[in-house]
């Protein structure tokens, strides 16, 4: 009788040695998964002048409004924090205000090759003074909605467009039909 109980006490001892490798064997490759996958998932940046192609349209509606797209062109997603600050005109003493009520749910998120949108409104009748400016210069925001450091001048189409005291920019949208909806 002894023979049997020592027989079996062997048979468990080595399927529990077995176990146990292969459980380790099975901890250490699922590690080496989520480090490779920690590796190769990219780190997302904030977009800037660097990261992004910046272009500025004319719309025929509404009136008296531009589109503001910016794609990335690198190679990591870039977050779009908040609203571009924008200079018309050279001249400019402070960047156009930011239409709160545009603020989107959650940061605007570019894949490479996607585009975010900010509509611009240049005026209207009930603004003040004003004056037909060539270029906008863009900032973007970074995450505590400070300018980034680098600006990109862009011509404004048609030799120039006009500016007054209502001139507002909408929050980045990750469509343009909601940057020109309000």
């Amino acid at each position: 009788m002894r023979i049997a109980p020592r027989v079996l006490s062997r048979a468990a001892a080595s399927s529990m040695v077995v176990a146990a490798a292969l459980a380790l064997v099975g901890f250490q490759a699922t590690e080496q998964t989520a480090s490779a996958a920690t590796k190769k998932a990219p780190a997302v940046v904030t977009c800037t002048t660097a990261n992004t192609k910046l272009t500025v349209t004319e719309v025929s509606r509404p009136i008296n409004h531009l589109l503001l797209k910016a794609t990335n062109t690198g190679t990591k997603p870039c977050y779009a924090y908040i609203a571009p600050y924008l200079r018309a005109g050279a001249d400019a003493q402070a960047p156009l205000p930011w239409a709160e009520e545009t603020t989107p749910q959650a940061v605007v998120t570019l894949k490479p090759g996607q585009s975010a949108y900010a509509g611009i409104t240049t005026s209207t009748p009930d603004g003040e003074g004003g004056a037909k400016e060539k270029t906008l210069g863009v900032f973007f925001a970074d995450r505590e909605g400070n300018a980034t450091n680098k600006e990109k001048t862009l011509k404004l189409p048609k030799g120039g467009v006009f500016f007054n005291s209502t001139a507002t920019v909408t929050y980045w949208q990750d469509n343009a039909t909601d940057a020109l909806s309000w």
